[in-house]
């Protein structure tokens, strides 16, 4: 009884986040023979098919919000209000695809981005022109995301990576990011840091990002019984942002109560879906 609504619960959270596509997504990328990029349990498939990815991916999008281009770019083209579960399903196949796939399965899901990017131009409301394919912008997206994944793996994943270990993480990733256009990319964990660091005086608030902020931390269309499990997962990923990525979203820092509660918090919601998933 236990293990049937166990896997009804896990069946359930994954088809949220992968689609409806997932389960047969899921068979072809892990069932199909070939050659990958990576080595099984090597530092990306571990931190990538981890639970922890769950605030890492939040953590992810609230701090690539911070750049008015990305930003721009989001909010005219990506759909995230109107299909906010379209557009995870997308990202997380992507990722898993990249990470797990076979190597030509992985080489198409990046063609067909790279696709996408070619057609995502526009005028940030501050009259500059962006485009998705920019390799500066497609490095700032990156480096969030993986400083993101790693934080988030650091603090709640199962095993987390050591030193040599997060450094590979890091140059895998890169490989990614460069076929999909992007320059400049972090090969290890200092380079990481600097990268996001020289990013800094780029990023600003704007009121697409903090909008942004609050649709995807209070009005994300949750259902009534996973609010509660999805506040602590949100609160978790804020928890693991900078402070000064907080004041530009009008976030709150709440010291005591982040490294009790809402750590506490995180570990058993995290442990909950990866004990779900399994």
């Amino acid at each position: 009884m236990l293990t049937a609504a166990r896997a009804r619960a896990g069946q359930a959270i994954f088809v949220r986040v992968a689609g409806l596509d997932g389960p047969a997504n899921r068979d072809r990328i892990h069932g199909t023979p070939g050659p990958r990029w990576f080595a099984d349990g090597s530092p990306i498939q571990r931190v990538h098919g981890d639970a922890s990815m769950y605030v890492g991916g939040i953590r992810a999008l609230l701090l690539q919000s911070l750049h008015p281009l990305a930003m721009a770019a989001v909010a005219d083209h990506s759909g995230f209000r109107g299909d906010p579960w379209g557009r995870l399903a997308r990202t997380s196949t992507f990722l898993a695809e990249t990470t797990f796939a076979t190597a030509d399965d992985a080489r198409r899901a990046v063609d067909v981005v790279r696709s996408v990017h070619e057609r995502v131009t526009g005028e940030a409301p501050d009259g500059r022109a962006y485009r998705a394919s920019d390799p500066h912008l497609l490095t700032w997206v990156h480096i969030a995301e993986v400083d993101s994944f790693l934080r988030a793996h650091q603090r709640y994943g199962v095993r987390p990576l050591d030193d040599a270990e997060a450094d590979e993480y890091v140059a895998q990733v890169g490989t990614i990011a460069r076929r999909l256009g992007a320059t400049d990319v972090p090969a290890d964990g200092a380079e990481l840091a600097a990268a996001v660091e020289s990013y800094r005086p780029e990023l600003a608030s704007t009121p697409a990002a903090v909008d942004a902020a609050r649709f995807l931390l209070l009005r994300a269309p949750i259902p009534w019984v996973a609010r509660l499990p999805y506040g602590v997962l949100a609160a978790a990923a804020v928890g693991l942002l900078p402070p000064w990525a907080r004041a530009p979203l009008k976030l709150p820092r709440l010291p005591v109560a982040e490294a009790t509660v809402v750590r506490a918090g995180g570990h058993a919601m995290v442990g909950g879906i990866r004990w779900l998933s399994a």
